[in-house]
């Protein structure tokens, strides 16, 4: 099995747990860009819900009638100044074409496979078929690689595509955003002193255990160090320092792992023991150990490191428990197997939205100013859709990959807005 970031998301190659996509969706906080006005007042947040053209009581009516996940839009005019329309980045002083055009290209590839071929067969949005996404994609990328500014860009899509934006949770387009990212630990083959605490391959028996199967308790212990007396015996594939480090790895369904020699090497999501996530930092509020107000995942950390004797506690809470295998350096992959792009991969529910399409997003993200603090700002960034997450369930929910290493944790640490969600697709 191909590596995944599928964040304990795969299990048995079909069903999907319901667990967070990322460090992020720990995360109890629920913040909304809205404080963030541009001027004028036509240019803010309300601009991109979808446009009331019946009562709000009869659309909802329609929505939940027809059971529309998508509603076809014209392409949002920008206001004169307003940047955060537009996808600066592609043509800043360090353009991000590049990386853009090598996502295209990875969901162009899918998109001719058999797997897309199934899963765009019985798409319920009727007018999205997989050519036309794949045609879309294709003179998507002549623009991209022909226009010089993001004005220009954005008046070329205006005249050309059409939008179909999500419902979103409250079917007037809002939808809740978090990040993920693909974290950097250090890690051992062997196990050492300093190196106790295993991840595990995937039992070759496990579609033989009896079900339910064990829990993560029973598989490991509350502290982490009893596998080898059970069904995990011999099945170790890398010792870490810290106790919460191969949880988090479990949680975000792989790992990018240096070595004591030097080397790195990656571990990809292989399989899962079938149960369904329960939160920690959940826990932790629902307990009266952090308050549910302004809680982010830096907050839920810095807790376990000044009660490092809880985490035996907390960890074991979780019944979920994931197996890994060695992916040799190979990057990350997302659930249509194909490498995901820092910023330009996104993960959604694949039983609502589409593979492999390019989308719009709009939102807030935060991003490290050059004095080194963390701000947040509204964007809109032209990504893939090439990722899918148990927690990422129903039109209202996306999850935004950031990349690897600190930086990208950090960020998807706090990255928790509400924003909306386009699908672009040639008129």
């Amino acid at each position: 099995m191909k590596n995944t970031l599928a964040r304990l998301r795969k299990f048995n190659k079909v069903i999907w747990l319901s667990l967070p996509v990322v460090l992020s969706i720990l995360l109890i906080r629920m913040q909304s860009f809205a404080h963030q006005e541009l001027s004028p007042p036509e240019c803010r947040v309300k601009k991109w819900d979808i446009p009331v053209s019946l009562t709000a009581e009869n659309q909802n009516a329609f929505i939940q009638k027809q059971k529309a996940v998508l509603i076809q839009r014209l392409p949002v005019t920008c206001c004169q100044g307003d940047t955060s329309c537009l996808d600066e980045v592609l043509y800043g002083e360090i353009p991000d074409k590049k990386a853009l055009v090598s996502a295209i290209a990875r969901s162009l590839q899918y998109l001719q496979t058999a797997n897309a071929v199934a899963a765009y067969q019985n798409y319920q949005v009727a007018e999205i078929k997989r050519d036309h996404v794949f045609k879309s994609l294709k003179r998507f990328r002549e623009l991209l690689l022909k226009t010089n500014s993001a004005t220009e860009l954005h008046q070329a899509i205006e005249r050309e595509f059409v939008l179909y934006q999500s419902v979103g949770k409250d079917n007037k387009g809002s939808v809740l955003f978090t990040a993920y990212y693909e974290p950097l630990y250090a890690a051992s083959r062997v196990p050492t002193p300093e190196y106790r605490y295993p991840v595990y391959r995937l039992p070759p028996d496990l579609n033989f255990w009896s079900k339910p199967h064990p829990t993560r308790l029973e598989l490991e212990g509350a502290d982490g160090l009893q596998g080898a007396k059970g069904k995990l015996r011999g099945l170790e594939l890398f010792w870490f320092r810290d106790r919460l480090e191969p949880y988090l790895a479990q949680i975000e369904g792989s790992a990018r792992l240096q070595l004591p020699n030097g080397t790195q090497t990656t571990i990809g999501y292989a399989g899962n023991n079938a149960y369904n996530y329960k939160s920690i930092g959940r826990e932790l509020v629902n307990d009266g150990k952090l308050p549910l107000e302004g809680i982010t995942m830096p907050i839920i950390l810095n807790y376990f490191q000044k009660h490092p004797q809880e985490l035996n506690i907390y960890i074991p809470r979780d019944r979920s428990f994931v197996f890994f295998q060695e992916n040799h350096g190979e990057p990350a992959q997302g659930f249509i197997n194909v490498p995901l792009t820092a910023e330009r991969s996104i993960a959604t529910d694949k039983s609502l939205m589409p593979p492999g399409a390019l989308a719009l997003i709009r939102t807030s993200i935060p991003f490290v100013n050059p004095t080194g603090k963390m701000e947040e700002r509204i964007v809109s960034r032209y990504v893939l859709d090439q990722d899918t997450g148990g927690a990422i369930k129903g039109a209202g929910r996306v999850d935004y990959f950031l990349g690897t290493g600190k930086l990208a944790g950090d960020r998807a640490g706090v990255t928790v807005s509400n924003g909306q969600l386009f699908y672009l697709l040639l008129k």
